[in-house]
């Protein structure tokens, strides 16, 4: 049996210096930077929003622990890289996960237990399930002080892969891999995440993106009336009704799309110039852009297609892309508006890797749904510690890992101080200057979100606009 008091022990003498190993340091916690997210987390309010959307039928009375006290404590632990219920089993007693969550580490009740969780991812039904949804909408229209004036949202969907018997999984040719395939849906311009959506391993066809994509606009439509919104997303998001539905309803949008014999003939003259330039002038890479108008059977109609054209020793490589918007050069389509999709990749990349937002091990569809919520909940508040670092550190650009190797897994004692009922917590940290700067976390309430001091990017769409 191990006993919490366990004897000094020593080691071997480096450079005829004793080594000591001691068990006295007290309420000690890996974890100290744990109490930046939970500032995050207050400042802004996901427990507290999605609480209220899930049915509570225990009696009051015998309540321990409440609904946004268990979402609050599994969003931290995913933050802090414990994307596991069971991991709780241990945190539960942690003393700084317990100041985090608003109790004090020795009089204060342990926090929610893994069976606790467990039972509330597969609580929900499936219309709080839908509003639980919603409900990041609203946080990211919410991140912003005042609508925007316009805004690209970035449509990609990444493979999930099962091992058990999850319901919606399916085999999917493409990734050779039983999956699901979940929609990420991403304000890359500021890395906010918008909506993600569990959906079966299949490839999305233009019938389900035109209803998630209503759904979606509908709902940042009842915050931001005004605001011109523009999709894009790559070839198999390009479909037929979805952009008859974009051009009915007002939206921008661009999208890859996959080339045939019949647009290679559209833009055969510059192709042909392309490769005789590169041929005669001996250059390892010649590239040019144009555009057409260009029409399928199944669209009805003529839409602009813009063509990136480049000839290399390897031999000729052409790219398309749809749209439209009636302004910009065809090499801006290309280069500086539909390449910047490459970054939501990196996005999806965050959220998946960095987050473990795989982890959708549960066999129903409506537990798995709800644990994308809480990863791009605890997404929200690595992203909102990431903002609040001034711009001049390099940490201000750096990924969720680097975040949390830097910034949350620092060791800290807890120790009560001399006036009553006061806790303090000590932190051992090479980069105290920096935490100390992340103080205004604390105190910016919940009307600060994520990003929300710092000057808004400027979409490109709405900046080629104002040129024009």
């Amino acid at each position: 049996m191990l006993e919490d008091s366990l004897l000094p022990f020593s080691f071997p003498a480096v450079d005829r210096k004793k080594v000591t190993a001691a068990f006295d340091g007290g309420r000690l916690t890996s974890d100290g930077g744990v109490m930046l997210l939970a500032a995050a987390e207050k400042a802004l309010g996901i427990a507290e929003r999605l609480a209220p959307l899930i049915t509570d039928r225990r009696n009051p009375r015998l309540v321990t622990h409440s609904v946004a006290d268990i979402l609050r404590a599994r969003m931290l632990a995913i933050a802090c890289g414990y994307e596991d219920a069971d991991d709780l089993d241990h945190l539960r007693t942690d003393p700084g996960f317990k100041l985090a969550c608003g109790r004090l580490p020795d009089s204060g009740t342990d926090l929610c237990s893994q069976p606790t969780v467990s039972r509330w991812e597969n609580a929900p039904s499936l219309r709080e399930v839908v509003r639980l949804t919603y409900a990041m909408i609203d946080t990211y229209c919410a991140s912003y002080q005042r609508p925007p004036q316009a805004v690209t949202l970035d449509i990609d969907d990444t493979p999930d892969v099962v091992h058990g018997h999850q319901q919606l999984s399916l085999f999917n040719a493409h990734y050779d891999e039983r999956c699901v395939l979940p929609i990420h849906v991403y304000d890359t311009a500021t890395s906010r995440p918008v909506a993600v959506l569990l959906r079966t391993g299949t490839t999305p066809s233009g019938v389900e993106i035109r209803g998630h994509l209503r759904r979606l606009v509908r709902r940042i439509r009842s915050h931001w009336p005004n605001t011109r919104l523009t999709i894009r997303g790559d070839s198999h998001y390009g479909r037929a009704e979805v952009m008859a539905w974009c051009e009915a309803n007002g939206l921008d949008y661009i999208f890859g799309l996959a080339g045939n014999t019949a647009l290679d003939r559209l833009v055969e003259p510059v192709a042909d110039e392309v490769r005789v330039h590169r041929a005669q002038a001996q250059a390892p890479v010649v590239r040019r852009y144009c555009e057409t108008r260009y029409g399928a059977k199944s669209w009805h109609c003529q839409r602009r297609v813009g063509a990136r054209i480049e000839a290399t020793t390897q031999g000729l490589d052409i790219r398309y892309v749809v749209t439209n918007i009636a302004g910009g050069s065809a090499e801006w389509l290309y280069d500086s508006l539909y390449c910047a999709r490459g970054q939501a990749e990196n996005l999806i990349k965050l959220h998946k890797t960095q987050l473990a937002s795989d982890r959708t091990s549960c066999r129903s569809p409506l537990a798995n749904q709800v644990r994308l919520v809480l990863h791009t909940g605890a997404y929200w508040l690595m992203l909102k510690l990431r903002d609040a670092i001034p711009k001049p550190q390099p940490l201000a650009t750096a990924e969720f890992t680097t975040l949390r190797m830097r910034l949350i897994k620092i060791a800290a004692r807890i120790y009560r101080d001399r006036k009553p009922g006061a806790d303090s917590l000590r932190r051992r940290a090479s980069r105290g200057g920096i935490v100390r700067q992340l103080r205004t976390l604390s105190s910016t309430g919940r009307a600060v979100t994520a990003g929300a001091c710092a000057p808004q990017p400027s979409d490109p769409v709405n900046r080629q606009r104002q040129t024009q």
